[in-house]
């Protein structure tokens, strides 16, 4: 389908919330009644509540006077950049403002929110990451003092985990897939991490980790607990090869790439929903750029996806 103009999209929403013209249970969204009759000026009408409303109701489009065939031209570029996109050129790309554009990324990230719906399992690795901080480019006089290291005074520390699985590919063979949840923590440290773990991992996993002391009693927690020692330049340990963390230390990099290489700078304010998004590209690396923004568009109009099914949508 092509939306090239309002009435295409509008069209799209509706049939995607509603069902299509023949089967339409339109919902009120104010108070919940089925079946609510369409109008002449092509707005809802609730018989219940008596109200009226538009199939922009309960999106994110709801109190945008943009039109919506640039919000899903801006979805679509938005979700098929491997890094990311600016304001800037966003706004040059669909012919907005820099601050229409900056308003519609936001409101696109909202969309990337994670949540523990379904807790990862099997093999999950955990590690942390410090944003910001880079006192060498400051003037001599400028710089924080003991900043080194795992120090927060400059720097903003990311918790990550990662689940190592598999997919059936297209030609159906099996394929390591890796999914993806980080947040911005306060604090790197056993009081900190540990309930993170226990709400996001499946008891019985196993959890890979480096030698951080923080990371001492995960194994108390019902955990298989099994730690590289970067310290020792132990990289990959064990003779099967399979205790390590480069797949998050991969994660971490390809968003720092994306932060210094499109963003450049991200405020503390806003940094989760840049996790967010990161996330989001990350878990769905192996769709093509019509599945993500199908599923970006079903999120958008409140139709989210578990976990399980978004899996399913990846391997297909």
């Amino acid at each position: 389908m092509y939306f090239n103009n309002e009435d295409v999209c509008k069209d799209a929403i509706i049939e995607t919330r509603w069902g299509k013209e023949q089967e339409q249970d339109v919902v009120c969204p104010y108070c919940g009644q089925h079946h609510c009759v369409t109008r002449k000026d092509g707005k809802f009408r609730c018989n219940h509540c008596k109200r009226n409303f538009t199939c922009k109701v309960d999106t994110i489009f709801e109190d945008s006077n943009l039109s919506l065939v640039k919000w899903f031209i801006a979805m679509y570029l938005i979700s098929s950049h491997k890094k990311g996109i600016s304001s800037c050129q966003l706004a040059r790309d669909i012919k907005v403002t820099q601050k229409t554009a900056w308003y519609m990324l936001h409101k696109v990230r909202a969309l990337y929110a994670q949540n523990d719906s379904e807790a990862l399992s099997g093999e999950v690795e955990c590690d942390e990451v410090y944003i910001g901080g880079k006192e060498k480019w400051k003037h001599q006089s400028m710089r924080t003092p003991k900043t080194q290291g795992r120090s927060v005074k400059t720097k903003t520390p990311v918790f990550g985990m990662m689940e190592r699985s598999e997919i059936k590919n297209k030609k159906g063979n099996m394929e390591f897939m890796s999914y993806v949840r980080a947040m911005v923590v306060e604090k790197i440290d056993r009081a900190t991490l540990e309930p993170i773990i226990g709400q996001f991992i499946e008891d019985g996993s196993t959890v890979f980790t480096d030698e951080l002391s923080a990371y001492n009693h995960v194994g108390d927690m019902g955990y298989n607990h099994r730690v590289c020692n970067h310290s020792a330049l132990q990289f990959v340990c064990e003779d099967d090869g399979s205790v390590y963390t480069n797949n998050i230390e991969g994660f971490w990099s390809h968003f720092r790439r994306m932060i210094t290489g499109c963003y450049h700078d991200v405020s503390d304010k806003h940094l989760q929903t840049y996790i967010d998004e990161a996330c989001f590209r990350w878990n769905t690396r192996k769709m093509s750029e019509s599945k993500r923004f199908t599923d970006m568009f079903t999120t958008s109009i409140g139709l989210v996806k578990s976990n399980k099914e978004f899996k399913l949508c990846v391997a297909a």
